[in-house]
C-alpha cells in the first residue's frame, strides 16, 4: 500500500514531470511526480467534475483526495472572493498541491495533509468536493460522505464523479441516505456527477 497513490507516505522514486492543462477556460501549469494519482495528466472523471460544478460567490470549498490540485485550484480560481481548502493523505501530493498553487499564483487555499477529514475542523462549507479513491474501498468512501455531511453547512452540496462500473449506484443509494437531494449533474463515458445537497429535513442515520 506504500507504494499506492492513497497512503501517507509514497515509496516509490520521484518522476517529476510538468504539464499544462486548460480547466475551465484558465491555463494551469502543474507538477505531477509518481506516488500520486494520475501522475500522467488530469484523469477524465476529475476533468468531468471540473467542468460540472457550480459554487456560490465567495464559497468555502473543501477539496477531499486533492491529488496534485487540479480540482481544488480549479475552484479557487472560480471564486476568487472565497477559499479552497484542499486535503490528501498523500504527503507528496500535498507539497505538490502547494508548489502548484504558488507557480500559478493562486494564494486563496490552504493545503494540509488529513486522512479522510480527520484534520479539518471547519463544519460549515458551502461547498466539498471530490474524485474518491476508489482504490481504498467502498467502505472508504462512504465514510467520506459521512464526515463530508457533517462539515457541510446547510444548504450545501457535495458533488462527486464516480463511474458506473465502480459504484455509482450504491454510491447514489450512500448519498440519499444521508442527504435531503442528490441529482445526477451529468454523465460522460461511464462517469456519473452526483450533487448531493444537505437538507434540513435530510434522513441522516
Amino acid at each position: 500500500m506504500s507504494n499506492h497513490y492513497y497512503s501517507d507516505k509514497p515509496q516509490v522514486a520521484h518522476d517529476r514531470r510538468a504539464t499544462e492543462a486548460e480547466l475551465r477556460g484558465w491555463k494551469l501549469r502543474l507538477v505531477t511526480d509518481a506516488g500520486v494519482f494520475s501522475k500522467n495528466g488530469i484523469d477524465y472523471g476529475s476533468r468531468v467534475l471540473i467542468d460540472a460544478i457550480e459554487l456560490p460567490a465567495g464559497a468555502h470549498v473543501l477539496d477531499v483526495g486533492c491529488g496534485y490540485g487540479p480540482i481544488g485550484l480549479t475552484a479557487a480560481k472560480l471564486v476568487p472572493d472565497g477559499h479552497v481548502t484542499m486535503i490528501d493523505i498523500n504527503e507528496r501530493a500535498v507539497e505538490l498541491s502547494r508548489e502548484n498553487a504558488k507557480a500559478n499564483g493562486i494564494t486563496n487555499v490552504t493545503v494540509m495533509q488529513s486522512n479522510l477529514l480527520a484534520e479539518v475542523k471547519k463544519e460549515d462549507f458551502d461547498a466539498i468536493l471530490t474524485n474518491p479513491p476508489i482504490r481504498a474501498g467502498k467502505d472508504t468512501v462512504h465514510t467520506i460522505f459521512e464526515q463530508a455531511y457533517g462539515h457541510l453547512k446547510m444548504g450545501g452540496a457535495l458533488w462527486i464523479v464516480i463511474q458506473k462500473k465502480q459504484g455509482a449506484p450504491s454510491a447514489k443509494a450512500k448519498l440519499e441516505s444521508l442527504f435531503g437531494r442528490v441529482e445526477e449533474v451529468t454523465k460522460d463515458k461511464g462517469y456519473r456527477i452526483f450533487k448531493a445537497v444537505k437538507l434540513e429535513e435530510a434522513p441522516l442515520g
